[in-house]
């Protein structure tokens, strides 16, 4: 049985829109207090096994975690969504047509598996005619640092910019055709937390976009730079780069 978000207890579902459930990731590094704070959300569809799954990522989003956890563990929560995607991926390729049910199998046993520090909170729905949007409006709402109004004009969090250019993708119909979330150890180093927003491949080229706060996070893009180039020694195709800054005017590098 899956219980319904509050926000849409009494809402009658759109035709285009399809039942959904969602867990919130929580850390709690010390049980006896009973303390934790939400690090990410996963929503999936029971029926057919899709899925989106989103973690903290930025810096400020580490900088709250330890303000409430000075001892948190932060090389297990940067690791903890490749090994919670690596899961889903052994489940998917040992379930065939029964991919739906080995996600209820797979998401039954995580309670059991998921370290002490690691929980999932209770199973809820919601119903959503696009998943990628919904996982956006639950982060939010469950998991992204509560921000004072900025004034007008004042730079945004990568966070930010990234929705942003989600909403340009969509609308020029090229959201579909982009590979999301793509991990950058593939050509760096085994375990390189680093994610690429959105990758494609186009006339035997392979491109990627990434957004950048350089207000707020001024590093990343030299560790940006450091992955373009590692990129460029190691694809098979020709590359290409594209950067979103905080002003929201691409960059092609």
């Amino acid at each position: 049985m899956i219980e319904t978000s509050d926000h849409q207890e009494n809402a009658e579902p759109a035709g285009s829109e399809r039942a959904c459930a969602y867990r919130v990731l929580r850390y709690s590094p010390n049980l006896v207090r009973d303390e934790w704070v939400n690090i990410g959300v996963l929503l999936f569809d029971p029926l057919t096994g899709e899925r989106r799954l989103r973690m903290i990522e930025e810096e400020d989003e580490f900088r709250r975690v330890r303000r409430l956890h000075p001892g948190a563990d932060e090389l297990l929560l940067r690791a903890i969504r490749d090994d919670l995607e690596d899961r889903f991926q052994s489940a998917s390729a040992n379930g065939g047509k029964g991919q739906a049910g080995n996600w209820q199998q797979l998401l039954a046993k995580w309670d059991e598996t998921l370290s002490n520090a690691l929980q999932l909170a209770p199973q809820k729905g919601v119903f959503a005619s696009d998943l990628d949007a919904e996982l956006e409006r639950l982060y939010g709402d469950h998991v992204a640092p509560q921000r004072a109004a900025s004034r007008m004009g004042a730079p945004g969090s990568r966070a930010v910019v990234r929705s942003y250019c989600s909403q340009v993708f969509r609308q020029a119909r090229l959201w579909e055709r982009l590979e999301k979330s793509v991990r950058a150890e593939q050509f760096t180093f085994p375990g390189d937390p680093m994610r690429l927003d959105y990758s494609y491949r186009r006339n035997g080229t392979r491109g990627f976009v990434q957004t950048l706060s350089v207000t707020r996070a001024p590093a990343d893009a030299k560790l940006f730079a450091y992955t373009t180039e590692r990129i460029t020694a190691k694809a098979s195709l020709k590359t290409e780069f594209a950067v979103w800054v905080a002003k929201l005017k691409p960059l092609l590098q």
